[in-house]
């Protein structure tokens, strides 16, 4: 395609280079600038999971699908790893269990690809699952894994050979105007400006920020090593906290008698914000996690409190005995508060923020971003 016009695209994590994909697509020639000298933020501190089963039904649902293709499309280009391993949600309670078979009736009259696995089935496919306890779960094989530090540092080099992206990287972009940004003291002109830098956006624009339904989630996590580092999962697994967590499953009747138990019972858990999944990267090492606390400033620090209610929920569904930690870290990203589930804003002529997609960059980015951009 002939490119004839120019666009900046300010900030290289997930939101920033699917927004680069998609103005090149549209003919923009495209450059990318990030202060950092390599993608430091959100976007390499998840599971790296495309989730589609978190989607509610619908617009949400096929953007995910969309993502995901995309998702595919890259990494079959470059060779980057990644594992169609789909998700099992576990049910170790009665009201758990109740909520999955609920959630089964709904998505299999949707057409979602989904399964209900009973203890012995689970049992028989799945050895790292605890089955003491266990009445059941939920198959969904819509859900991908990729490693997302490994994604975010290819895809650059994707972008640049096949679709032109130039990327400046080290050099941090502190005024934009219509059509103009400036470097190092210089101002440049493109026709697009774009604004992808998650929860830094508010140094650009802070008035805006500050007028947004807009908040900040930190979240913290933990990767493990198995004993046998060829150990496969073959599968994402989540405990029954998460079926609080995701907006899809709201379609169940009885969640909101599930949710009330989980405050009465695990109110600690609910105050932190706390589900707890894992999932598996080409490597064999476990990332687990995580936590969401909400507002605009953070501790810096790690809570040990936090790591230990994550661990000890882990070892009520999952066999962790012979895991060896390796990491922890937290990631902070921004969410929209209004339950819209991203921002695509014009702040001045031709200068668009998009943002705010939440714990779902990696599931929604990619399709995001080539929607809300056929409206330039």
């Amino acid at each position: 395609m002939q490119q004839n016009k120019t666009a900046f695209v300010i900030g290289a994590g997930i939101v920033g280079l699917a927004t680069a994909r998609a103005l090149s697509l549209k003919g923009f020639k495209v450059t990318v600038i990030e202060r950092s000298e390599k993608a430091v933020g959100a976007s390499i501190r998840n599971f790296g999971m495309i989730w589609p089963i978190g989607q509610p039904s619908g617009e949400l649902y096929n953007r995910a699908l969309r993502s995901k293709h995309i998702w595919k499309e890259i990494a079959d280009n470059i060779g980057l790893w990644y594992e169609e391993a789909g998700s099992l949600h576990v049910a170790h309670n009665e009201d758990e269990w109740e909520v999955l078979k609920e959630l089964y009736e709904i998505f299999d009259k949707e057409g979602r690809p989904v399964r209900l696995l009973n203890k012995e089935a689970i049992a028989t496919s799945y050895s790292s699952v605890n089955s003491q306890g266990l009445l059941g779960g939920l198959y969904s094989s819509t859900e991908t894994i990729v490693d997302p530090r490994e994604a975010i540092a290819s895809i650059p080099n994707y972008l640049k050979e096949q679709n032109g992206v130039e990327f400046i990287w080290g050099k941090a972009i502190i005024q934009v105007e219509s059509n103009f940004i400036w470097l190092d003291g210089v101002k440049l002109e493109a026709d697009v400006v774009c604004i992808c830098t998650g929860v830094d956006f508010e140094i650009l624009y802070p008035e805006i920020y500050n007028s947004l339904e807009i908040t900040k989630c930190k979240l913290q996590m933990l990767r493990f090593a198995p004993h046998s580092i060829q150990k496969r999962f073959g599968i994402s697994l989540c405990g029954g906290l998460s079926l609080a967590h995701y907006n899809s499953f709201k379609v169940a009747p009885s969640l909101p008698k599930l949710q009330k138990r989980y405050m009465e019972e695990m109110s600690e858990y609910v105050k932190w914000g706390i589900h707890v999944m894992v999932s598996q990267n080409g490597k064999g090492e476990l990332t687990v996690g995580d936590s969401h606390e909400y507002g605009l400033t953070f501790d810096p620090f790690d809570k040990i409190h936090i790591n230990t209610l994550i661990l000890e929920y882990l070892n009520k569904f999952v066999l962790t005995n012979d895991w060896k930690p390796i990491e922890t870290w937290h990631g902070v990203y921004s969410k929209m508060t209004n339950g819209e589930s991203g921002l695509f804003m014009e702040v001045a002529k031709d200068v668009f923020i998009i943002n705010g997609v939440g714990g779902a960059g990696m599931t929604l980015s990619f399709g995001f971003a080539e929607e809300v951009l056929q409206r330039i």
